[in-house]
């Protein structure tokens, strides 16, 4: 590892920080640290970052904006690699919308809505990366992104930058082929339509307007913490089971939606690890259905 630190240091890979609280980084605020975190100001610094880990074989992983993420209260050993200012863009050509990692992916769907652009109102409410996204074929109000996804430059750990097309993502429910093969997305392009910005813009104020009614918008969370089971919804499931307001420390299910987990100021990943096996085997015993979470636990345990 100080063979590896001492070359990072001279390799131009953006801002290095040691000992970082991945806490700052998540939407949830929990998380202890990573031992080393890189935030790359762009495409070549990416690929410098991730062929220099390929080289000492130091253990790593990439995070976005960690809407989606439980990090351990002992934090990330190795390298955690988060793309930063650099691939922080967006541009239109035409019908088609090409983003870096690192854009806001709430944002993107403004933008697009502004251009005229239909077939991102459902992402105004996803508050993640592009980058993250697509890892996590992001969705909402029936639509993922899946729907609308055309290509993607990524880089593999082998330090290899490869364009992937929409056959080759093995998009699924909640899934990409990023699950399985390490890599960092780079930028993505996607294929919209023309529309009408009066009803796209109604469209989002909907959507809007239901989160704001329905979901813990002021508190710490990471979303919806389990997948959907088939045909029906994790939320009337919880609830049903009479787990609103349940606690696990400084971690509750939310009283406005029950497939939210907030943190309501002090709460650790223990916390909210022991609150997500509560509510699974207390759902699964009530109804027979072992729910799955959607939220990715990393770190140290």
């Amino acid at each position: 590892m100080e063979a590896f630190k001492a070359e990072l240091e001279q390799a131009g890979v953006g801002d290095v920080l040691y000992n970082e609280p991945l806490s700052n980084y998540t939407t949830w605020k929990i998380g202890g640290p990573a031992d080393i975190l890189i935030l790359p100001g762009g495409k070549d610094e990416l690929i410098a970052a991730v062929r220099l880990l390929q080289k000492h074989q130091v253990p790593w992983m990439n995070l976005g904006r960690g809407s989606n993420m439980l990090v351990s209260d002992k934090g990330v050993r190795g390298v955690v690699i988060k793309p930063h200012r650099g691939l922080d863009y967006v541009r239109f050509e035409g019908t088609t919308a090409i983003a870096g990692a690192s854009y806001s992916f709430i944002k993107f769907s403004v933008m697009a809505g502004k251009e005229g652009l239909t077939g991102l109102e459902f992402a105004g409410g996803i508050p993640g990366t592009v980058g993250g996204a697509v890892y996590m074929n992001a969705g909402a109000h029936g639509s993922d992104v899946s729907r609308i996804f055309k290509s993607a430059d990524i880089v593999l750990e082998t330090g290899e930058l490869v364009r992937y097309e929409k056959d080759d993502m093995r998009f699924s429910y909640r899934h990409s082929i990023l699950q399985e093969q390490k890599g960092v997305v780079v930028e993505a392009t996607f294929e919209l339509a023309e529309g009408d910005r009066k009803e796209i813009a109604a469209a989002m104020a909907t959507h809007k307007d239901r989160r704001r009614k329905t979901q813990p918008l002021q508190s710490p969370s990471a979303g919806s913490v389990f997948r959907n089971p088939p045909n029906d919804h994790a939320a009337r499931l919880i609830q049903e089971a009479g787990l609103k307001g349940v606690r696990r420390g400084g971690a509750q299910v939310s009283e406005q939606h029950a497939n939210f987990i907030v943190n309501t100021g002090q709460a650790k990943a223990e916390d909210v690890l022991a609150l997500i096996a509560h509510i699974r085997s207390t759902v699964q015993e009530r109804f027979g259905i072992l729910l799955v979470p959607e939220v990715l636990v990393v770190g140290e345990r």
